[in-house]
């Protein structure tokens, strides 16, 4: 197959894109996110439409956040876009009048990594996704492991601290509560309240209270050195790394990669995050240890890797 069309849909944009199958993306159309379920399903397809005119695509990959059934046709629960058994599969074939192939945005953006990325030349890799919340993907044998029903790889629920931090899926003590772009704020917040005279510097980047420290403000500190923005960034690396190695003991790959926009601050967290890893596997004294390596694609892996998996059909 040649020419497939991707789609990445945001919380405040829907991205298409056609790639070509070295993974290099021709075209792209971009419309705002509608507030609504079925806003979002005709949005999909004219950005389909859009980005398609004039081009011989084959086929439509789309990654969705959410629950994604073991047909990649219906998304059984999708929480930012309130979807529930949404049967976007058909929608979209209806209006597009293509095949079309519903996806995990982070199984997505990690095959999209498995294949153009920082995976290529790995058969075993597991993904995880730092941003506001914790996802990820798992590659196994060069095949997308998707588990029985279709949800494996929602490694940001998985509990890590039993009665901890109440998380938004409704449990307790969940990994992305503790290692996400929304840890690393309440860190940094919970730091400059506590000593307010060695948080200055990052408390001068935003207004002055710790309610006004945002991610970009702790990215910023930290490059510069800002002792409590560091300290916030290894805390998140961290529990990280523990939970890395704990997907070690499970998944064995042969290299993990940290994706998100977390990761952009590259060894600032990264090599805190390698630290912590090799500190929490069990048997490290006596075991190869997996690559901690940095996503290369960025924003593109998902859109790129959709575009893929339905190339493969």
């Amino acid at each position: 197959m040649g020419l497939t069309i991707g789609v990445d849909i945001g919380g405040t944009k829907i991205a298409a894109g056609v790639v070509d199958e070295s993974g290099t993306i021709l075209e792209t159309s971009t419309v705002p996110t509608p507030p609504t379920p079925e806003g979002v399903v005709d949005a999909i397809a004219a950005a389909v439409r859009t980005v398609g005119a004039g081009a011989s695509a084959e086929a439509v990959g789309i990654g969705a956040a959410g629950y994604v059934d073991d047909k990649r046709a219906t998304v059984l629960f999708a929480p930012n876009i309130k979807w529930r058994h949404e049967a976007l599969k058909d929608k979209i074939e209806q209006r597009v009048e293509l095949p079309v192939v519903v996806e995990n945005d982070a199984n997505a953006a990690a095959w999209g990594e498995y294949r153009f990325g920082a995976g290529r030349g790995h058969d075993d890799v597991v993904c995880i996704t730092l941003g506001t919340g914790l996802g990820g993907g798992i590659i196994l044998g060069g095949r997308l492991h998707r588990g029985r029903f279709g949800v494996a790889g929602e490694f940001g629920h998985i509990r890590m601290v039993p009665d901890g931090l109440l998380c938004g899926c409704g449990s307790q003590g969940c990994w992305e509560q503790y290692a996400s772009g929304r840890a690393l704020v309440r860190y940094a917040r919970q730091r400059a309240a506590a000593d307010p005279e060695r948080a200055e510097a990052l408390l001068g980047l935003g207004d002055g209270t710790p309610e006004g420290i945002e991610g970009k403000h702790i990215s910023e500190a930290a490059r510069a050195g800002d002792p409590v923005a560091v300290d916030s960034f290894r805390e998140l690396a961290r529990w990280a790394g523990a939970g890395l190695a704990d997907l070690a003991s499970l998944f064995d790959p042969s290299a993990f990669i940290v994706g998100g926009g977390v990761s952009d601050e590259g060894d600032l967290v990264l090599e805190p995050i390698r630290k912590s890893y090799r500190r929490w596997l069990v048997g490290a004294r006596y075991r190869p240890h997996a690559q901690v390596v940095a996503a290369r694609l960025g924003g593109r892996a998902g859109l790129v890797g959709a575009a893929d998996l339905a190339r493969q059909g």
